[in-house]
Parts: C-alpha cells; sequence; structure tokens
C-alpha cells in the first residue's frame, strides 16, 4: 500500500464488525467511522445510534465499521508485526494522512463487493475521513451525517495535539529506560486531551468541591489521572503518535484547489451536527462545510460536554438525524449559514429563488 507521503506498508490488515444484512437492492449500507481512539464496534461507543433499537438499527440496515489505519484493535499499526521482518513496528511505521485512511476504505468496500453507501456517517477524525472520502469518490455516497468535524484541522487543534506529544515525549527523554515511561507519558497526552474534549461547565457540573475547606486530592485531580491512567491501559503510545500526527495534516483543499471547490464536489446530501460548547471543532468549523457542500444541512446541538457530546447527546442527535432523513430539507438556494455571536443563522443572499428572512438554529 503506497502512503500519501511517500512510504509504503508491505501489507494490510483490515478490522471491521458487520452488524445486520446486506438487503437483496444493497441499498441499506450505513458505513460507520470512527474517532481518533474508537474501534470498530460502533454498537459499544455509539450504542444511543446504532444498535437494536436505534435509529440504525441491524434489524434495517447493514452497518459496517472498521478500525482505522493506524490504531491497535486489529488493523495495520504500529502494534502490528512486520510481515517482513516479523517485529513490531514501534516507532518505525510511517506516517499516515487521513486520506491513506480512506484508502483502507475502499478496499474494505471493494473486498466486500459494496458499490453504493446508504448513509455514512462519523464523529471528529471519523467525520474527516468521511468528508474526504465523499470529496474522492462523490457518486459513491447517498446520505453523509458529519459531527463535531472541519475540513482543515485547525492551528489550535494542532496545538493540542503537539503539547500531547511534547508531553510523551518529555517523558521518554528523561525515563526511556524505566519501565513505566511509556505508560506515564499516555497519561498525561491524554489528560491534556480531556480539557479539550470537555468543557469548563461540563467540569463545573461534575467537578466541583463539596468539601471546601479541602487543600488537596480535588476531584478534578483525580478525574484526570483516572481518565490518563484508563487510556494508559488500552491503547498502544505509538498509534496516539501517528493518528494525531494524521489529524493535524487533515486538508481537504490540499491538491484539489482550496477548501471550497474541493467541498464543493461532494454529492451526497449532508447533514452538518455541531456542539454548542466544543472546543476542539468548533461550530463555526462545521458552518464551513455546510456553506460549501452544495446539498447540505446545519444543525446545532446544546450540551455541557463539549466536544464529547457527538458521544453523548444521542437522544438529540437521533431527532436530527431522524428529521433530516424523513424530511430530506436542505438550505433554500442562496443562503448562507453564518455564525454570530450568540447563535447559528441563516443569513440570506438575496436572489430569485430565496425569501428573505433569518432561521435561527
Amino acid at each position: 500500500m503506497q502512503l500519501e507521503q511517500g512510504g509504503t506498508l508491505p501489507g494490510l490488515d483490515i478490522a471491521y464488525q458487520v452488524f445486520g444484512t446486506l438487503n437483496e437492492q444493497k441499498d441499506n449500507v450505513v458505513w460507520v467511522c470512527h474517532a481518533l481512539t474508537g474501534n470498530a464496534d460502533p454498537t459499544d461507543w455509539w450504542s444511543g445510534l446504532v444498535g437494536e433499537g436505534r435509529i440504525f438499527d441491524p434489524d434495517k440496515y447493514c452497518i459496517i465499521c472498521s478500525n482505522n489505519l493506524g490504531s491497535c484493535y486489529g488493523t495495520t499499526g504500529p502494534a502490528s508485526l512486520h510481515p517482513e521482518t516479523g517485529e513490531v513496528y514501534g516507532d518505525d511505521f510511517p506516517e499516515i494522512t487521513i486520506r491513506d485512511m480512506v484508502q483502507v476504505q475502499q478496499r474494505l468496500l471493494e473486498h466486500l463487493g459494496i458499490r453504493r453507501i446508504h448513509v455514512a456517517l462519523g464523529g471528529s477524525m471519523g467525520g474527516q475521513i468521511i468528508l474526504e472520502w465523499a470529496i474522492e469518490q462523490p457518486d459513491l455516497f447517498h446520505t453523509i451525517i458529519l459531527m463535531a468535524t472541519n475540513a482543515v484541522h485547525s492551528p489550535w487543534g494542532i496545538a493540542f495535539n503537539e503539547t500531547q506529544r511534547m508531553a510523551i515525549e518529555a517523558s521518554l527523554a528523561l525515563n526511556r529506560d524505566h519501565p513505566d515511561a511509556m505508560r506515564k507519558g499516555l497519561e498525561a497526552a491524554r489528560a491534556i486531551a480531556m480539557l479539550s474534549y470537555r468543557s469548563y461547565d461540563g467540569y463545573a457540573a461534575t467537578q466541583t468541591e463539596e468539601d471546601t475547606e479541602k487543600f488537596d486530592q480535588y476531584k478534578a485531580s483525580s478525574y484526570q489521572r483516572y481518565q490518563g491512567q484508563k487510556f494508559a491501559k488500552r491503547f498502544d503510545l505509538y498509534s496516539y503518535l501517528r493518528l494525531s500526527k494524521a489529524m493535524d495534516s487533515h486538508h481537504v483543499g490540499r491538491g484539489r484547489g482550496g477548501v471550497s471547490k474541493a467541498l464543493n464536489q461532494v454529492k451526497a446530501r449532508a447533514l452538518l451536527i455541531g456542539i454548542d460548547t466544543d472546543l476542539l471543532f468548533p461550530l463555526s468549523e462545521q458552518v464551513t462545510i455546510a456553506n460549501h457542500i452544495p446539498r447540505a444541512r446545519l444543525e446545532k446541538v446544546s450540551s455541557k460536554y463539549g466536544h464529547d457530546g457527538f458521544l453523548v447527546e444521542f437522544d438529540e442527535i437521533s431527532r436530527l438525524i431522524r428529521r433530516f432523513m424523513q424530511e430530506g430539507a436542505f438550505r433554500a438556494p442562496g443562503k448562507q449559514y453564518q455564525l454570530s455571536v450568540r447563535s447559528v443563522q441563516v443569513k440570506e443572499r438575496y436572489s430569485r429563488t430565496a425569501l428573505p428572512g433569518t432561521e435561527r438554529f
């Protein structure tokens, strides 16, 4: 497999799961792409959207999800054995991009003999993958649902990722021979990430102290350490480094004449869902995507959970998806989404096909 930045993988394993059955018309495929540290089982981390009785029910749809390239849950990544040396790749695993991840999705699609995807959905990095894919193969998708994602990874997002990598590098530089060096670095990186995933109000709601006399052992402190320790037990350090760098390089306009021209190539019906408290992928980034995809609709979800709201606010997200799939509504011709200080609005570009007025979301 040739990689976008010039590297090569001599072999490729793809771990995936299928829920439900492909119908005779082969028009019930729902393709799910997971976020940075997810896996191929959306009934685990997206149980409010995927599963029996949910909006994407295996009794109705054939739901497919694969582990992303570079991860550590079955698809080839730094934790895999190099097929030619028999040794674990580790830090020798090449740099990858979101477009390389799309290539893996395409190979799985071909392997399964699927020619049309009814709905593709993903959040965060999963949304980046689907967006890239919908630009590259615009005739493949009927509908795409993108949550808390962007067309270009921001300087703010890159800075958060780099700070996490610095924590890992510092731990390795000072204690490389210590057996806990990798684990401690990954714990610190995850604790940093949690600050970008959640919000001020979210921490205030769950981590505020009842004991006003204490000087240490705060809830917020123990929460950060717990999240770091839990993550370090389940994830590979070098996978984390490669995946975060892949996210940094995300830019749909690269080699395509810019973001606007690239997004305009998407033919699928597109639903964009943003979280109003998202610090990492702010609502303005979903506004940009919605304004340049020809058939797009933008919706806002209010949540105290910040970026993680796309993994938590299942009831509201399900309602928005159900309405979109039933109504098939898009913004009227000539309208543009615009982010104001207090709300997301549709600002009218007056034309023969558009009626004056403002719609609040």
